[in-house]
């Protein structure tokens, strides 16, 4: 049983930082596609960033590019989403997801959403 839980949100000034993790169980980490999506109230889901475990390529949205990193710990089987210079815009409940099929993260169809999810966790930016 796939079972992804997020941690690490909270509330910032603009300008700040934060740091997200996703503890990942139940998955051959190694083998799967990882993302990062966001959703405010009002507003369609938007894929955020995405990251194929094996070989560690890299996808962002056009809205983050430059201010957050997605990486991992494969031995922890931990992915992380980095976000610094943090605006108002960027409040959202975040999610994490993930893809037992990997080709997911070697094209754009992973911003539609993967398979699996976490239940999110609440990052809110004052100006």
């Amino acid at each position: 049983q796939v079972q992804l839980v997020e941690s690490g949100g909270g509330s910032v000034q603009a300008g700040g930082s934060l740091r997200l993790s996703c503890a990942a169980s139940g998955v051959t980490y190694r083998n799967y596609c990882m993302g990062w999506f966001r959703q405010s109230p009002g507003k369609e889901r938007e894929g955020v960033a995405a990251l194929k475990v094996a070989g560690e390529r890299t996808a962002y949205a056009d809205t983050v590019k430059g201010r957050f990193t997605i990486s991992q710990d494969t031995a922890k089987k931990t992915l992380y989403l980095q976000m610094n210079s943090l605006k108002p815009e960027d409040s959202a409940m975040y999610y994490c997801a993930a893809d037992s099929s990997p080709w997911r993260c070697m094209s754009d169809s992973w911003r539609a959403g993967l398979d699996y999810w976490g239940k999110g966790t609440l990052v809110t930016i004052s100006s």
